[in-house]
């Protein structure tokens, strides 16, 4: 009788445990692991890109005083800030009178050592000099840097010589370029120059003093918030569509004309609403200059503001994402606008 009993008690536990597992095929599994979620890892941070900046200044253009300065010495790849420089020495050749802002330049095999940003230039298509510099500015066309260097100079290789002279001669000893439009060597992309643009922010504020003394008329070009790519029988050309402190205007368009796209300046702190600097009398202070990126050099740019009679230069380079560039390129020109010291 009592191996009876035990023997149903067995029984009445086997069928519990079974009754407690669920119904199915196969073995019963573990609950899956909730998986954890981990942030998104930063950016990088190398020499040539950090957290804020690589380095930093803000200058006065009138007296060259500077306002600020954070690492001004330090090396940075300024990436399309680089186009600065190109612009600069097409303006002395226009100024010189070597060819004119409504001089025509055929694109040469060479605009293919470039890719987007880019207007999209073939080898005998034309565009004016100063269509090259507004779509160089605003799109930060990196062939049209290509076509304008050889307009120049007679080829990309003469061109760079010319940047690393006019480098030397500002005392822009930390300075040298390989290229003149900021792109990364890549030999298998045709970019066969050797190796990154460098510079630093203190250079760099240099070449800024250096270009709105000389020739403030590239304010027309860096002002430029919005403008249309237009494809004509021959080329290119480009209609500004939006300036700082300027309306807007509708682009015409002639027969056999077709709009390309819609360019937009890569400079948010003049660009952005939220990112403006206004000043008293509602007109908008920054108008320029040009920004940059690239992945091993992080963002850049060199910023100009005016209010009233004072202009300041702002350089931050190697900033580890663009908005931290743009807080701080923004917050060091205004103070600098709002310094009393001078």
């Amino acid at each position: 009788m009592r191996r009876l009993l035990i023997l149903a008690l067995a029984v009445v536990a086997a069928l519990s445990v079974d009754a407690a597992r669920p119904k199915g095929k196969g073995v019963h599994k573990r609950p899956a692991a909730v998986p954890v979620k981990r942030a998104a890892a930063g950016p990088v941070e190398t020499a040539h890109r950090k957290s804020p900046y690589v380095g930093a200044v803000s200058v006065d253009l009138k007296s060259g005083d500077t306002v600020f300065a954070a690492n001004p010495d330090a090396e940075a790849y300024p990436a399309s800030v680089t186009k600065l420089m190109t612009a600069l020495l097409v303006l002395e050749d226009v100024k010189a009178g070597r060819y004119a802002l409504a001089s025509q330049v055929v694109a040469t095999a060479d605009v293919y050592r470039s890719e987007p940003s880019w207007v999209g230039l073939k080898v005998g298509e034309k565009m004016s000099v100063g269509d090259l510099l507004t779509a160089l500015m605003v799109e930060s066309a990196n062939d049209a840097a290509i076509a304008l260097a050889v307009n120049s100079a007679g080829s990309v290789e003469a061109f760079v010589a010319k940047m690393n002279a006019k480098a030397k001669a500002l005392g822009m000893n930390s300075t040298v370029y390989y290229n003149p439009n900021g792109l990364p060597p890549n030999p298998a992309k045709r970019y066969p120059w050797k190796s990154f643009n460098v510079s630093t922010a203190a250079d760099q504020a240099k070449l800024a003093v250096e270009m709105l003394r000389k020739h403030p008329s590239i304010i027309d070009f860096t002002s430029v918030k919005t403008c249309d790519l237009v494809k004509t029988s021959e080329g290119y050309r480009v209609s500004v569509t939006r300036q700082t402190n300027k309306g807007e205007r509708a682009t015409q368009l002639a027969e056999g004309e077709k709009l390309v796209k819609a360019m937009k300046n890569h400079n948010n702190v003049m660009r952005t609403d939220k990112l403006k600097i206004v000043n008293a009398d509602g007109s908008e202070a920054v108008d320029g200059l040009k920004t940059g990126y690239i992945d091993a050099g992080g963002s850049s740019v060199v910023l100009t503001a005016k209010r009233g009679n004072r202009r300041v230069i702002v350089v931050v380079l190697g900033s580890s994402t663009s908005k931290e560039r743009d807080v701080a390129a923004r917050g060091l020109a205004g103070d600098a606008l709002c310094a009393t010291a001078w």
